[in-house]
């Protein structure tokens, strides 16, 4: 029989315990042990099931062989059990108050344990049961029992809470911690700190490691352990996103305990940067500056320098991180990537901290890793390429502007007077990360430093964005350009007569042709349209200098140039890339609804803002096609932008993505059967349309998409009133522009798309008709199989749709040869029934063209 362990009972003796539950036990505790989750976790409530019916002796001894699994030389899987099993003894009264004192250490370091593992780490099931542990505990003592133990376990659920890396480590930490506050109520501010880190709040990890942190650490009793935590947990821990995350709370928490960090967490810190571990050097530098830049934000408030918060020691140890990394050439090799944009971030916070380093060497160092880090950008692996050339150029523009000044507005002398002409011969490298560095590079340097440059550098930016043979693919580039020469406009002004110092009438012209020009950048490589990323910068930057001129000197922007601006943009509005048509669309209505100056100049400017009202900025998604199209296919009735509207609108008509396709469809569709009963819009839009196809004469990514779009224009009947007149001039010349495009063509694609519009073409009477059925004929012999059984289909289907092309009498015949002959045979086959359906057709024979041959 087995004995409940009470106080009754204490004199039952151990020979009443039945033979066997000795071996049971055991066979539990190395299930505690097992790989399998279910395992430890059956074997956890086995053991305090089995404990619950034992004395409190050998219960007790039960937990003392359960704290064994506690052992540094003991798997992860040891340790989940454990934990595992110790909240099911606590959850049933089996842990007695004398075995807090070893437990609750035991579960403290449950809550922080974490293996790295390879790429990885193992122990987040060990956190969460040690968080099953701290609720048991809840729930099994009194008040009074728990009270040594409450800072030391209060502190380390909120650090948990708010700090873990596994969402669900810290949901069930803030669960514990609830469940301690609700029925011990010893937790020191325990209903205030629920409020901001209740179950769902701690959901986000950004929001735990930067706002919630801040609120938590307001309450003296967590301050110094959260930032201990930070300091010896986080900024060494292997994800990078974790040691990012970790300086910059680490930064928010320093003006809770400033001079704690000065003392302690610094020295740390400084070894810490010497570590041969790359993680703890990486966390530690990127600390580093976080914790500097904090300390001087904290020190202006009080106005005062931010060496009134570190000391000589101290400045010194940030002086000398970059020579140390430097000599050991940790710059280099695995992990250079690393080190290079910590050091950047470090160089940038110092010199944002005003750190007493004017005319230190020092400054050299930094200047030379930073150009660098530019040059070297193409060996860097591309995923971490972009987050590494951002912080290189924030920390040129921070150094330049802090170190390179001798008095206001002046560079220094020495040293620093070639780098503007540097820079500028590296915008002319073979390799295009290194001219994606320096360009943005430039567009980041202070004004003080471009003053007598400002045309040779806009000069220099606008030579990159125009692409050549043999840089066609360096779309980076051009973008990067692009943005830095808006940025670079921002950055000196505007201000007439002075073209070397600020953006004058000089600049104008100059800067409106390369951004224009960026705005028709279609080139495509390997990676597809990789021309949308400078179209993309380019209409940004066209915003932004236009709205910079309309604050500054509106007269500077006249109507032609706005015209431009604001037809290329709705161009953009109406193409077929989702994320671009949203933006241009942004950019479009920004500059016209522009209140304070509005821009000058804009065409129809009262007409598009009853077609576009300043609510469709924010009420419509112009990236759904559904709710895109039909308000930008309004703009055709404007003839200023009828032209780029319809080119925008061709490319998605003809496209291949099936919402765009459709929508745009039907749109364009509905448009055309609005103006049916309006001639001159008609007469109009019909003269835009061959205008658009004659500018793109073999221009492949838009005539194979208007060949398309003609097929549904022409199948919908939008040009019914042209049918009427025989031989109208649009037909005429829409025939003949067709037939050019497809001369000697071998593009299947392009030649399947003709075949439709020539068969929508014999709606057309007169000799547009004889024509169009003549280049059908020609297509039946063609050299491509595949293209004379599309032809031949597509023409089986027009005669049936069209009654008049064919007589009566021989219809039967006309079909029966499209749809009986071996349209794949042998040329010579084919052409014989060709031939045969050109008489039927009254269209003349084609003749052979005998090949020239050499004399």
């Amino acid at each position: 029989m087995l004995v409940e362990p009470s106080d009754c009972h204490e004199e039952v003796e151990e020979d009443d315990v039945p033979e066997g539950v000795e071996s049971v036990i055991e066979q539990l505790l190395v299930g505690l042990k097992d790989t399998d989750t279910v395992v430890r976790w059956s074997a956890a409530k086995g053991i305090g099931r089995m404990a619950g019916r034992l004395p409190r002796e050998l219960a007790d001894d039960v937990v003392g062989s359960v704290l064994d699994c506690f052992s540094f030389q003991e798997t992860d899987k040891a340790w989940h059990g454990g934990c595992l099993a110790l909240a099911e003894l606590g959850r049933r009264g089996l842990l007695l108050p004398s075995r807090l004192a070893e437990v609750v250490p035991v579960i403290l370091k449950a809550l922080i344990y974490e293996e790295k593992r390879g790429a990885c780490s193992v122990g987040a099931n060990v956190r969460d049961a040690a968080c099953y542990v701290c609720w048991a505990f809840a729930r099994a003592y009194e008040p009074q029992e728990l009270t040594p133990f409450v800072t030391a376990i209060s502190s380390a659920l909120v650090i948990a809470a708010v700090f873990d890396r596994d969402v669900n480590c810290r949901r069930a930490a803030s669960a514990a911690f609830q469940e301690n506050v609700g029925r011990q109520g010893t937790f020191p501010h325990g209903i205030d700190i629920l409020t901001t880190a209740d179950y769902f709040a701690v959901g986000n990890r950004s929001n735990c490691f930067l706002v919630i942190s801040v609120f938590v650490a307001g309450f003296p009793e967590y301050t110094q352990p959260m930032i201990d935590h930070l300091v010896t947990m986080k900024i060494n821990h292997w994800d990078g996103v974790i040691r990012e995350l970790a300086a910059k709370a680490l930064a928010n928490l320093a003006p809770k305990a400033p001079k704690y960090c000065t003392t302690h967490v610094f020295p740390r810190l400084l070894t810490m940067t010497r570590s041969p571990d790359l993680h703890t050097r990486h966390g530690s530098v990127l600390a580093c500056a976080e914790l500097t830049h904090a300390l001087y934000r904290l020190a202006a408030q009080q106005s005062r320098p931010v060496t009134e918060y570190l000391d000589q020691q101290v400045v010194q140890g940030l002086k000398q991180i970059h020579p140390q990394l430097c000599d050991r050439q940790l710059y280099r090799g695995l992990g250079g990537e690393l080190m290079r944009q910590a050091v950047c971030i470090l160089i940038e916070n110092l010199s944002l901290s005003k750190m007493p380093f004017k005319g230190d060497t020092i400054i050299d160092g930094w200047q030379w890793l930073i150009d660098d880090t530019l040059k070297s950008l193409h060996l860097i692996s591309s995923h971490s390429r972009q987050q590494i050339k951002d912080v290189a150029v924030a920390a040129v523009a921070a150094l330049c502007s802090e170190y390179y000044p001798q008095e206001p507005g002046q560079a220094a002398p020495i040293g620093h007077e070639g780098l503007v002409e540097q820079y500028l011969a590296e915008l002319r490298s073979p390799e295009e990360m290194t001219r994606c560095g320096f360009s943005s590079a430039l567009g980041a340097l202070p004004g003080f430093l471009l003053k007598g440059r400002l045309q040779q550098v806009l000069e220099g930016l606008a030579a990159i964005t125009r692409a050549s043979p043999e840089d066609m693919s360096f779309a980076e580039s051009r973008r990067d350009a692009v943005r830095a020469i808006a940025r670079i406009c921002h950055t000196v002004g505007v201000k007439a007569g002075a073209p070397d110092e600020a953006v004058c009438k000089e600049h104008v012209g100059q800067l409106y042709s390369t951004l224009l020009g960026c705005v028709d950048d279609y080139t495509t490589d390997s990676r597809g349209d990789v021309g949308a990323w400078v179209r993309e910068a380019a209409m940004t930057s066209l915003m932004d200098l236009t709205l910079l001129l309309g604050r500054s000197q509106p007269e500077l922007i006249e109507a032609h140039i706005c015209e431009q601006v604001m037809c290329h943009v709705a161009q953009q509005a109406s193409e077929k890339i989702d994320r671009l048509r949203a933006h241009a669309a942004s950019v479009f209505l920004t500059l016209l609804h522009q209140d304070s100056p509005p821009v000058p100049h804009i065409p129809y400017r009262r007409e598009l803002e009853q077609l576009l009202p300043r609510s469709d900025i924010t009420s419509v998604s112009w990236n759904v096609p559904s709710q895109a199209f039909p308000r930008i296919t309004q703009l055709l009735r404007l003839p200023t932008y009828r032209y780029h509207v319809l080119l925008g609108l061709v490319v998605s008509v003809g496209g291949l993505t099936e919402s765009t396709v459709r929508h745009s469809t039907q749109s364009l569709l509905g448009y055309m059967k609005g103006i049916q009963s309006d001639p001159q819009a008609l007469e109009g839009f019909s003269r835009t349309l061959l205008q658009v196809f004659e500018d793109n004469l073999l221009n492949d990514r838009v005539s194979v998409p208007l060949l398309r779009t003609l097929d549904k224009m022409l199948a919908d009947g939008c040009f019914e009133a042209f049918a009427a007149e025989e031989d109208h001039p649009f037909c005429v010349k829409l025939l003949a522009l067709c037939k050019e495009e497809i001369k000697k063509s071998k593009d299947t694609q392009k030649l399947q798309s003709s075949v439709a519009v020539f068969c929508g073409m014999v709606q057309f009477r007169g000799h547009t008709r004889r024509q169009a059925l003549l280049q059908l004929c020609l297509l039946l012999c063609h050299r491509f199989p595949l293209i004379r059984k599309a032809t031949a289909s597509q023409v089986y289907e027009m005669v049936l749709t069209y009654s008049d092309v064919v007589d009566a009498d021989v219809l039967d015949q006309v079909l029966a040869v499209l749809s009986d002959t071996a349209w794949e045979s042998e040329l010579a086959v084919v052409r014989t029934q060709r031939n045969r359906l050109c008489d039927l057709l009254c269209v003349p024979q084609p003749q052979l063209v005998p090949k020239p041959t050499n004399c």
